[in-house]
């Protein structure tokens, strides 16, 4: 291990991207504790303590909202975006044809996002606004509608620097950088989830801490072992008679992951299972009365335990096949394995071939999304044995932080490998 470290250090590109990346990191941070004027922090944070939804919120943009920070919506938005342009994507003929461009056509979807993202920020700005108006307690003061849309616009403009942030660590090849943007705000409020809950601890909770450990240790193997399990598919290279000479004949094979979404299955199911609930919020103290009680069913509904598990369970398993068919192409790998004169023994090449990797991608999926979504109720199952209310948000989080740390750790380990094949 120290060996590694010590190889990556040595090399100065991947060492100054490092840096580069933990500058970046240290300046969202810093974002974090930069506070928009006139907000009663006091009151708010009573207010998210009280709220499970909007502190579950609060956990995943790394303290933001209890600060009402500039950047208090983190990346959300942004993923929203991105949702509903792969979404969209599967549909719309146009967008499609942009996805089989490659990366001229992913740059041009990408631009599209980022515009999308600044209405969605700015709604959602408005609707923060108006759901901390509805609190007992004062929070935001003498708001004039010229205050609330200066308010709206500076969470809007940290969103999008939250984005150019993402963007440039992205380029640095050491993570995804909207990944690794929500893997800070988790790693920095974990100290203070795990204060409260010692602060917190008398005996009677040796049991529920014991849990809390081995679960905590269960997530950690199951997420490395989906990350790195994979298929290895044969594939054979016919010979070939170029003059007096032959070429292929040689064997190699096809690597299938059974998770090839990583964590975006996670942040995806999080975003959206928590929508509806935020959105009910706004409608609590309705003037119509069948609007009113609506929006209270709906959030109680998923403060119920039972159904939050298996929306998120649905959602998990859900993105896992989606974003799966989003980046696999059975159709332009069975091309180009017949275009350099491979193929599997066995299969026809073609559209057999597509057909068969179409069909083994979907029954690894199956195993890979069933263990995700397991993993991902786990700590949910856990909070009800031990009824424990803290650990299903720091459950989630261990999640998230141990598979974009896997990414990460990928990513340097292939720029290593780069590095040496160009000293060679």
């Amino acid at each position: 291990m120290l060996e590694k470290i010590e190889q990556v250090w040595n090399i100065k590109e991947i060492r100054n991207n490092i840096l580069f990346v933990i500058a970046m990191l240290v300046v969202f941070r810093l974002a974090s504790h930069v506070p928009v004027p006139g907000v009663n922090v006091a009151n708010l944070k009573s207010y998210l303590a009280g709220n499970q939804i909007l502190g579950l919120l609060n956990v995943f943009s790394g303290g933001t909202m209890a600060n009402f920070s500039v950047i208090m919506l983190g990346v959300a938005p942004y993923i929203t975006a991105s949702i509903i342009f792969q979404l969209l994507a599967m549909i719309v003929p146009a967008l499609e044809e942009m996805t089989k461009e490659g990366e001229s056509g992913q740059q041009r979807i990408n631009m599209y996002t980022r515009y999308l993202t600044v209405p969605l920020a700015f709604l959602q700005s408005f609707g923060m606004i108006r759901l901390l108006q509805n609190s007992s307690r004062p929070i935001l003061s003498d708001l004039t509608t010229f205050r609330m849309i200066t308010i709206m616009a500076t969470i809007t403009a940290g969103t999008m620097f939250l984005v150019w942030l993402g963007e440039l660590i992205s380029e640095k090849k050491v993570g995804n950088g909207m990944s690794l943007l929500i893997f800070a705000g988790i790693v920095a409020s974990l100290p203070t989830i795990l204060r409260t809950a010692f602060v917190n601890y008398t005996s009677a909770d040796l049991y529920t801490f014991v849990m809390m450990a081995g679960v905590a240790v269960l997530t950690v193997v199951g997420v490395v072992f989906i990350n790195e399990g994979q298929r290895n598919i044969p594939v054979t290279y016919a010979k070939q008679m170029r003059g007096n000479h032959v070429y292929g004949g040689s064997s190699s094979h096809l690597p299938i992951r059974v998770n090839m979404s990583g964590v975006i299955p996670i942040i995806f199911a999080i975003s959206l299972v928590l929508f509806p609930p935020m959105v009910a919020q706004f409608f609590v103290h309705a003037r119509s009365a069948w609007l009113s009680t609506m929006a209270v069913k709906t959030i109680a509904l998923f403060q119920n335990q039972i159904f939050y598990g298996f929306a998120y369970f649905f959602l998990v398993f859900f993105f896992t096949y989606f974003y799966t068919a989003v980046i696999f192409h059975p159709q332009k790998i069975a091309e180009n394995l017949q275009r350099q004169g491979g193929f599997i023994p066995g299969i026809r090449p073609g559209k057999e071939t597509e057909k068969y990797l179409g069909m083994t991608v979907n029954r690894i999926n199956l195993i890979g999304a069933t263990f995700l979504g397991l993993i991902a109720i786990l700590p949910l199952l856990v909070q009800g044995a031990s009824g424990s209310t803290s650990f299903k948000i720091g459950g989630t989080s261990l999640l998230i932080v141990v598979a974009v740390a896997i990414e990460a750790a990928k990513q340097i380990e292939s720029q290593v490998t780069m590095h040496e094949y160009d000293r060679i």
